[in-house]
């Protein structure tokens, strides 16, 4: 458990992006955020997605670490 969790906590570190904005930008609430990068939960297929879309109108070169991360885990 926690491979996406990992990626996206270090995504967030480096790119300094808020769990906050991160949550509105997706339209889920921050605890999901906070689950995940802690995690106590893996998100969804369909959430991966969500979280590489959201990354990309935030930074695009944070959406691309995101999923390097997450796929060379």
């Amino acid at each position: 458990m926690g491979k996406a969790g990992i990626a996206l906590r270090q995504v967030l570190e480096k790119y300094e992006i808020p769990q906050n904005k991160l949550a509105v930008m997706m339209g889920v609430s921050r605890s999901n955020i906070h689950r995940w990068i802690y995690e106590v939960g893996d998100p969804s297929g369909d959430n991966i997605l969500a979280i590489r879309d959201a990354l990309q109108k935030a930074n695009p070169e944070a959406a691309s670490a995101f999923i390097e991360l997450y796929l060379n885990s």
